[in-house]
Protein backbone atom coordinates (compact mmCIF):
# COMPACT_ATOMS: atom_id res chain seq x y z
CA UNK A 1 0.00 0.00 0.00
CA UNK A 2 1.50 3.31 -1.08
CA UNK A 3 0.27 6.00 1.30
CA UNK A 4 1.40 9.61 1.02
CA UNK A 5 0.72 12.59 3.23
CA UNK A 6 -2.25 14.76 2.23
CA UNK A 7 -3.86 12.13 0.04
CA UNK A 8 -7.48 11.15 0.50
CA UNK A 9 -7.98 7.69 1.96
CA UNK A 10 -10.92 5.46 2.85
CA UNK A 11 -11.50 3.69 6.13
CA UNK A 12 -11.66 -0.08 5.75
CA UNK A 13 -13.13 -0.69 9.18
CA UNK A 14 -15.54 1.06 11.52
CA UNK A 15 -14.11 3.36 14.19
CA UNK A 16 -17.12 3.84 16.50
CA UNK A 17 -15.07 5.85 19.01
CA UNK A 18 -15.03 8.69 16.45
CA UNK A 19 -18.39 7.86 14.79
CA UNK A 20 -16.51 7.00 11.59
CA UNK A 21 -17.39 4.01 9.44
CA UNK A 22 -15.99 1.76 6.74
CA UNK A 23 -15.99 3.67 3.47
CA UNK A 24 -15.75 7.14 5.03
CA UNK A 25 -13.19 9.38 3.31
CA UNK A 26 -10.53 11.43 5.12
CA UNK A 27 -7.19 13.10 4.41
CA UNK A 28 -3.99 11.54 5.73
CA UNK A 29 -2.10 14.31 7.52
CA UNK A 30 0.62 12.45 9.45
CA UNK A 31 2.11 9.11 10.45
CA UNK A 32 2.87 8.45 14.11
CA UNK A 33 5.06 5.66 15.50
CA UNK A 34 3.65 3.38 18.16
CA UNK A 35 5.42 4.11 21.47
CA UNK A 36 6.14 0.41 22.07
CA UNK A 37 7.09 -0.53 18.50
CA UNK A 38 3.59 -1.69 17.52
CA UNK A 39 1.58 -0.72 14.47
CA UNK A 40 2.12 2.73 12.98
CA UNK A 41 -0.73 5.16 13.52
CA UNK A 42 -2.21 7.68 11.10
CA UNK A 43 -3.66 11.08 11.86
CA UNK A 44 -6.61 11.84 9.60
CA UNK A 45 -8.54 15.04 9.00
CA UNK A 46 -12.21 14.55 8.18
CA UNK A 47 -14.14 17.04 6.06
CA UNK A 48 -17.85 17.34 5.35
CA UNK A 49 -19.19 17.30 1.78
CA UNK A 50 -18.65 21.05 1.34
CA UNK A 51 -15.02 20.96 2.46
CA UNK A 52 -15.31 22.12 6.07
CA UNK A 53 -13.00 20.37 8.54
CA UNK A 54 -15.11 18.56 11.14
CA UNK A 55 -12.65 16.43 13.12
CA UNK A 56 -9.15 15.02 13.41
CA UNK A 57 -8.79 11.37 14.38
CA UNK A 58 -6.05 8.80 14.92
CA UNK A 59 -6.32 5.24 13.57
CA UNK A 60 -3.92 2.34 12.97
CA UNK A 61 -2.47 2.19 9.48
CA UNK A 62 -4.31 -1.12 8.93
CA UNK A 63 -7.63 0.77 9.17
CA UNK A 64 -7.12 2.77 5.95
CA UNK A 65 -6.53 2.28 2.24
CA UNK A 66 -5.67 4.45 -0.72
CA UNK A 67 -8.53 5.39 -3.01
CA UNK A 68 -8.55 3.72 -6.42
CA UNK A 69 -10.25 4.37 -9.73
CA UNK A 70 -12.69 1.56 -8.86
CA UNK A 71 -13.96 3.31 -5.70
CA UNK A 72 -17.27 5.19 -5.78
CA UNK A 73 -17.86 8.05 -3.35
CA UNK A 74 -21.12 8.15 -1.39
CA UNK A 75 -22.61 10.37 1.29
CA UNK A 76 -24.15 9.84 4.70
CA UNK A 77 -25.51 12.31 7.21
CA UNK A 78 -23.56 13.24 10.33
CA UNK A 79 -26.91 13.46 12.12
CA UNK A 80 -28.51 10.30 13.42
CA UNK A 81 -32.25 9.75 13.40
CA UNK A 82 -33.92 10.14 16.78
Amino acid sequence: MNLELYQEIALIQDVPKYEMYQGDIATLIDFIPHPDGGETGCILEVFNAVGESIKVITVPISAIKSLTRNDILTTRSLLTAS
